[in-house]
Parts: structure tokens; sequence; C-alpha cells
């Protein structure tokens, strides 16, 4: 087993690193309010994760076409809120965050808010950020 002294530091984010990882997950939740899917395939590897309350599905660009397409489920809205960044290795971030999303049925008018903790791991590749794994947790809201 090797040293734990021996492995490296975290790498620290710095103020320019969170900045352009932050607006990246940004216009990926844009991609999904605009319907725009080759905006959001370019921003995921291939093939990338996801874990939802519906289990964790392993995907490529072709199938996240597919689900984006003809998913029950639209996005609306939302609003990010209490953002970190974790830099294990310099090309590699972990992201969590808040969020409050407005979701519809395709093709119907009512919506219904949901607030989640979502995370999300971005590596770089080829000197650009990609999107690997994607997860999202329901919070649970107590009154008062």
């Amino acid at each position: 087993m090797p040293d734990p002294a021996s492995r490296p530091p975290p790498h620290h984010a710095d103020a320019a690193a969170i900045d352009t990882l932050a607006n990246l997950e940004q216009r990926f939740w844009r991609a999904l309010v605009d319907e725009d899917i080759d905006a959001a395939l370019g921003l995921l590897c291939e093939p990338a994760m996801l874990v939802s309350t519906h289990g964790a599905v392993q995907f490529d660009h072709a199938t996240y076409r597919r689900m984006a397409e003809q998913g029950p489920l639209v996005v609306k809205d939302y609003r990010i809120h209490d953002l970190k960044v974790l830099m294990p290795s310099p090309d590699t971030a972990v992201m969590t965050y808040r969020v409050v999303q407005t979701l519809a049925v395709r093709g119907e008018a009512v919506e219904t808010v949901q607030h989640m903790t979502d995370s999300s791991t971005w590596v770089r590749q080829g000197g650009q950020w990609r999107c690997a794994l994607h997860t999202e947790t329901p919070v649970e809201e107590t009154g008062g």
C-alpha cells in the first residue's frame, strides 16, 4: 500500500478555474432549457454517466440524443446556488451545488418545481473540459 504522505496534495482550484467550470455547468443547463442537444453533446464525455432516482446509466452521444429528444420530461428553468468546486488534479474537477429546477412533461404546460443536490465531475481532455458524470439527488423540503 502506498504511503499516504507520498501522494500529491489536491490541486487547489483558483478563481479562474472555478469561473470556467461554473460557466460550463451553466451552459449545460442552458442547453437543457433550450433543448440544444448539440450544445449539450459538446460538453459531454463519450461515454458519460448519470446517476438519478431512476438509477445509474452510462451512455454515448447517440443515446444522449435519443434521451434528449424522446425523454418524457423537459427542463423549463433552473437556478443554481451553493456551488463548490474540488480539483483533485489539474485535469479533474468535482462540482457540487443545489439547484431548483422546473420540469414539465414533454408537450404539456403543467410545471413541477424540484429542489435537488447535484454534482458533476469534469475532466480536461485535449485541452477542453467535458462532463464525465452527473448525479442528482432530491432534497426533502421541510416546513417551518
